[in-house]
């Protein structure tokens, strides 16, 4: 329940709140609401300021948006963390109507969730509805909870998992395949995620099969990558915000080209997939109204 006691009060929910509050079956359509006002111009949402913290190889980033309920999330991505999390947030509500503060709500969670339910609003709209197998190149926590987002969105006969370190204990876990190699976990796969803190690619265009829809939501700077040039080359591009995803992905940067914004093909305005062969590609960098509106979803959770 939310600390404080007057109404004035600002309510603090901590991660172990926000667990109990935050369910993947709501924040996915949550999700798909957001991205669509994002694509029709209902949001005002800056490129997201990024400080390099050098002396602690981190960074600190601060994303405002506003669609609505007004809100920022400060996160920090210190990418060498061992025994802790790589990613550390607060996400902070204000009254639009004005100004005051309303919330302060723990954001690492609301970053892990979100993520994979953007991810799985892509894969309804771009999978192929008769996808079956499932690989997830990657054994963190955005392979957790993407594993459970795309299993409310297809039904999934077989899904592999590497990752060069905890495969077998994440496959034993989950009750799924650990493949030797990523080239066996991605080969004859539906559906791909690519959640990795490589900053070279991963994933090859030449094991992709006719059809495959990728996922990808590593490589979260300009400089980094985690899918090869004929991956890019092969297919086709859909990003949550163009202007972010050119300015801070480094795959989209190396692609040079944009199919569609994922809300643009939620409003009808642009087309998804075309064909069952096509191969489909949704790299995410993360916005800041999908923090925004997670949490105000918390929020209202915990004030009924």
């Amino acid at each position: 329940m939310p600390t404080g006691g007057p109404s004035n009060s600002i309510v603090i929910l901590d991660e172990n709140a926000v667990r109990g509050l935050l369910m993947m079956r709501d924040l996915i359509p949550a999700m798909s609401l957001a991205l669509a006002d994002l694509s029709t111009g209902n949001v005002i949402q800056p490129i997201r300021t990024v400080l390099s913290i050098d002396d602690h190889e981190g960074f600190f980033g601060v994303m405002p948006a506003y669609n609505g309920s007004l809100g920022a999330k400060l996160v920090t991505f210190y990418p060498n963390n061992k025994g802790i999390h790589t990613h550390h947030a607060v996400v902070l509500l204000f009254r639009a109507e004005t100004g005051e503060p309303i919330a302060m709500i723990d954001g690492r969670l609301i970053t892990e969730m979100r993520t994979a339910a953007v991810s799985a609003v892509a894969t309804d709209l771009l999978a192929r509805r008769d996808a079956q197998v499932l690989a997830i190149i990657g054994s963190g926590v955005q392979a957790r909870s993407h594993l459970e987002a795309l299993r409310l969105v297809r039904n999934f006969s077989e899904v592999r998992v590497w990752s060069p370190r905890n495969a077998k204990n994440f496959a034993d876990e989950h009750l799924i395949k650990a493949a030797a190699s990523a080239e066996e976990a991605v080969r004859g796969a539906d559906v791909i995620v690519v959640a990795t803190a490589s900053k070279t690619p991963v994933l090859m265009g030449e094991w992709l099969s006719p059809g495959t829809h990728i996922n990808a939501v590593g490589a979260t700077l300009k400089n980094w990558r985690e899918l090869d040039d004929e991956t890019l080359g092969k297919s086709q591009l859909f990003v949550e915000s163009s202007e972010a995803a050119m300015r801070e992905s480094g795959d989209v940067i190396a692609a040079g080209k944009i199919s569609a914004e994922i809300g643009e093909v939620i409003s009808g305005s642009k087309t998804g997939r075309q064909s069952d062969d096509e191969i489909t590609l949704f790299k995410s960098v993360g916005v800041a109204v999908e923090d925004v509106a997670a949490a105000d979803l918390v929020y209202r959770k915990a004030a009924e």
